[in-house]
Order: C-alpha cells, then structure tokens, then sequence
C-alpha cells in the first residue's frame, strides 16, 4: 500500500504520556505517602485551587469520578423524581444515567451536524412544566453555543450544569468551560486530556453557596461531621489521584496545542490528497477546541475503513455507536428510530482517528495515507 506499512498508531499511548511527567509524578506521590492524607487533604484542596484558576471559576470541589461530578451536581441542584432535565443523546452513557439515578427523566434533543453538541435551537421547544436543568455536553472538547443555553436558563428559571468532561482549557467566547453554568463537571479518567492513575473529577461553581452544598454532598451530606442535614454520598476526591494530575496540570496548555497542531495536520493532509469530497474533517465552529478526540465522518463505509485501519496497525474508536434515546434501558421513554435523526446519522458515520500530543508526523502521514487508499480503491 505504501512504504509505512510497519508503523504502528494507538489511539493513545498512556505510558509514552508519562515519560515527561513522570518525575513530577512521583515526587508527588511520594508527597503523599509521607503525608499520611490518602483522602481530601491538602493536596486536593490545591489541585481544588488550582483548578479554579485555570477553568476561571470561583470555586471547584474534587470528587470521585466525572461521573459522580454530574450525579452531585444534580443532587445540589434538586434533582428529584419526575423532574425534567434537557440533554443531548449523542454522548457517553453517565450524562444521562446520573439523571435517572435520581429518579428524573431526560429529555433528549438532537445534535448539529457540524459541532455534533445539542442543537441549541431545538431547546426551548422541549421545555415543560417539569422541566428543572439543562445539562449540555461539550463534546469531543468543542463548547456548545452556551448563550441561547444561558438565556433560555434565565427566562425559566433552569439550572444549568456542562458536562466538561472532555473539554478542559476549551473555550467560548473568552470564557472556559465549565465556567459558564451553575456547575461545571470534569473527568479525570486516564484517557482524558487530563488524565490520573483511575477515576477522579471535579466539579466548578461560581456560588459559594453551591461551593458549600457540594462540598457536604461529597461527605454522605455529613456537617459537622457524624451530623446529617442531607444525604449525599461518599464523593471524595483520592490524594493519589489529587496528586497525578496536580503534577499533569502544568503541561496541560503546551499538550493542548499539540493536540491542535496534530487536527490542523490531519485536516491539511487530507486536504491536500484530495479527501474532503469522501469524508467530512472536524469542524472548529466555536474556538478553542481542545480535541480530546478528533472525529471523521465517512459515509456508507465506516464499520469497513475502521476494520482496515485495524488490519493497517491504526487504533480507532467510535464515540458512540447507539445514541442514548435507542439504548435498550431508555426504550420506556418512547424515542423511536427516526426521531432525532442528526445524533442517529452521527452514530452510524463517525469515528474517532488517534490524536494524542506524541504523535509523530510519520503516524500521522501514516493515518491519512491509509484512509485515503481505502476510500479511493
């Protein structure tokens, strides 16, 4: 096919992520150890710190998991049963599942096509009495257009919480993700733009008053200790994982742009084998994309060029393959094949080429160069 044939590219290569971390890593594990705070501490309270100055929000509280950074944040926000709250389907499962586990319902709306983040335009039209939060996702580490979003929040008294769960440093209009709602939700899971040795996350407010509420959330709703006002959950933030991404943080800007470099590449490359008529390239509608994946479309023949692509040495993925309104577990809300056609489209065309910032640029003349000898044979 061509002189490359023996290159090998992952969708991300973890261990050759740390090789440049790695001191910094382990200094700050040790840290730990000899601090004897394995839970919360002092050095989640700085990651805490530090991650309010770079999101650009007043306050940020460690928790668990990204997941259960949306699952707080609707629990803060009084998320109960029979309450509405509007989401997008085209997106991993914890979006909407941490809705359910409260016992409210999603409301689904499509996609746009070019972004593939909720059509804010479709918002308002699914807004009921019971509605109670909006709760857009910056997909792939583009920004939803959050200005239709905000003043539709304001008109009836919505909550807002962005799922920034691969959207770190992204930005709209001068504003950083997570910046923007009620609450912002981070994931730290070790595939993330910035990642820890497991699970971790963190959850951005600009209240004091939210800043306290999740706080005891994240301590089973305990305040003063082994006194109950609440009921939360056990949410905390581990030091070990506080630690890692403390010590990753500082890179995170330079890893950033070279995720950028690595799309801008991709896009010219592709752009100068004459590609742009046989698949549709990532569009960068609202600045700053962080990419945390970069997503292609390919029309009729993705499930084919994804297994050559396997055949070829090159890691892909598809993010995600069933939109959430046709999985099996959300069938009771009535959604049918057909209703949200974008996120349908979107589900059966895209895939996710490896973007990771150690990418070598014979990787990715490698990558091009074997999509562009499937699609044109």
């Amino acid at each position: 096919m061509n002189q490359k044939q023996n290159i090998k590219v992952p969708l991300l290569d973890i261990p050759l992520s740390y090789k440049e971390v790695l001191a910094d890593v382990e200094k700050n594990i040790n840290a730990v150890i000899e601090s004897g705070y394995f839970i919360l501490g002092p050095v989640v309270e700085e990651l805490e710190q530090k991650i309010v100055t770079y999101c650009e929000a007043k306050y940020a509280v460690g928790v668990s998991s990204g997941t259960d950074a949306l699952l707080i944040s609707l629990m803060a926000a009084g998320i109960k049963e029979d309450d509405e709250v509007i989401t997008t389907p085209f997106t991993f499962f914890a979006t909407a599942g941490s809705i359910s586990r409260l016992g409210a319902k999603p409301v689904f709306v499509d996609i746009e096509p070019d972004t593939f983040n909720i059509d804010t335009k479709q918002i308002e039209e699914n807004i009921t009495r019971k509605t109670r939060a909006i709760l857009p996702v910056h997909l792939y580490g583009q920004c939803v257009d959050m200005d239709p979003v905000l003043d539709l929040a304001q008109k009836y008294n919505l909550v807002v919480i962005e799922d920034a769960a691969q959207a770190i440093g992204s930005e709209y209009k001068g504003r950083r993700a997570g910046s923007m709602g009620d609450y912002g939700c981070f994931s730290f899971f070790p595939t993330k733009n910035l990642g820890g040795f497991g699970d971790g996350g963190m959850v951005t407010m600009n209240s004091e008053e939210l800043y306290e509420q999740v706080k005891i959330l994240r301590v089973h709703g305990s305040h003063p200790k082994y006194y109950h006002k609440m009921i939360g959950g056990n949410f905390r933030l581990d030091a070990i994982q506080a630690a890692v991404v403390l010590a990753k943080l500082k890179y995170l800007d330079k890893w950033t742009e070279k995720r950028r470099a690595n799309a801008q590449t991709y896009n010219r490359l592709f752009k100068e084998m004459g590609m742009t008529d046989s698949l549709t390239l990532p569009s960068e509608v609202i600045p700053h994309h962080v990419y945390n994946q970069y997503v292609i479309r390919v029309k009729d023949k993705r499930d084919e060029l994804r297994s050559f692509l396997g055949e070829n040495n090159i890691s892909t993925e598809i993010y995600y393959p069933l939109p959430l309104h046709l999985q099996d577990c959300y069938l009771s809300l009535g959604y049918k094949k057909g209703n949200l056609p974008e996120s349908e489209k979107a589900a059966d065309e895209t895939i996710a080429l490896p973007i990771f910032p150690e990418l070598t640029t014979d990787q990715l003349e490698y990558v091009v160069a074997t999509i562009t000898h499937f699609l044109k044979k």
